[in-house]
């Protein structure tokens, strides 16, 4: 008998349909009983797919006493209790690359839509204002001061699409890179003091929890925008909230909040934030690339013992 796989969390109906045709997947939100099944039936797996926002718990984990690997659909496996995962052995794997491009494209429009204040002029337009007077006035993009907070994958896919725009390029991460061709900040705080957008583009974990503080929004300034593909946990919302609401910085985009899918309706209320609802891999063609992964990765592993995609 081939192993049998748990899956928590709804993929896309085409991908589920490739993976159960290839695996013996058993869907959790397919159960009456959710928990009275994990206590009944979880010995059974062997296989875990999860998606990122809901990750593993050290408690489903315990629920699955004979697992022996995690197959992610997503970059960020903060919500996977990987110290738990090592304890015990289990192969952990997550989908990086695929989804570089899309969250890149993403970022480069949040950022032209905030500036240029496109979805605000497009209520403005809806709500009949337009007879009544112009739309303010924006925002230049081009030519700006870019800050990435991250100089990951992801921020570089970024930066080259910024150097399109002709900006200039700054970054922080944890450690320099002296081959990547873009001037370093020490920390957060000076690059936001340097430069004109902020975009933030880490990991997501107890490492960059609420690296985006008061103080760093205090240094990007009143004509100062901030940016968010990666994970809500890195910004202090509370702190944005009240940089936007007084003006202390010019705007937000953002794709990622603390609480998902809670948005803080203090955010909803603003006219100077762009918000979506974590979109940055939501495209048809990504979504297929990071399934494919996931089944690819499964079948590695029951196959060899190995992940093409492990996380370390």
């Amino acid at each position: 008998m081939s192993p049998e796989v748990l899956q928590v969390g709804r993929l896309s109906a085409s991908g589920e349909a490739r993976i159960r045709a290839a695996l013996r997947v058993t869907l959790l939100a397919e159960q009456a009983d959710p928990d009275g099944f994990l206590r009944s039936e979880g010995p059974r797996f062997s296989g875990l797919i999860t998606i990122a926002p809901i990750g593993a718990s050290r408690g489903l984990l315990s629920q699955l006493p004979n697992l022996k690997v995690i197959a992610c659909r997503g970059i960020g496996v903060e919500k996977v209790d990987l110290e738990a995962a090592r304890q015990r052995g289990i192969a952990v794997s997550s989908t990086p690359d695929v989804l570089t491009d899309c969250v890149a494209d993403l970022g480069i429009g949040l950022m032209i839509d905030t500036v240029r204040a496109i979805s605000a002029a497009d209520r403005y337009v809806r709500a009949g204002q337009w007879p009544n007077g112009a739309f303010p006035l924006a925002t230049r993009f081009s030519g700006k001061k870019l800050g990435l907070l991250g100089l990951g994958k992801i921020g570089r896919a970024i930066a080259r699409r910024a150097e399109g725009f002709q900006m200039q390029i700054r970054y922080h991460n944890r450690q320099p890179d002296p081959n990547c061709g873009y001037a370093y900040e020490p920390s957060a705080a000076s690059l936001a003091g340097w430069c004109d957008f902020l975009m933030v583009a880490v990991s997501g974990g107890p490492h960059s929890h609420h690296l985006v503080n008061g103080a760093v929004l205090t240094a990007l300034g009143p004509e100062g925008f901030l940016f968010n593909v990666s994970r809500g946990s890195v910004i202090d919302e509370q702190a944005l909230v009240d940089a936007l609401t007084e003006k202390t910085i010019a705007g937000a985009g953002l794709d990622v909040y603390a609480q998902e899918p809670h948005v803080p309706e203090q955010l909803k209320r603003l006219n100077n934030v762009v918000l979506a609802p974590h979109i940055g891999s939501g495209t048809h063609e990504t979504r297929t690339a990071m399934e494919a992964l996931v089944l690819e990765n499964l079948q590695s592993f029951f196959s060899t013992g190995k992940l093409l995609t492990p996380v370390t």
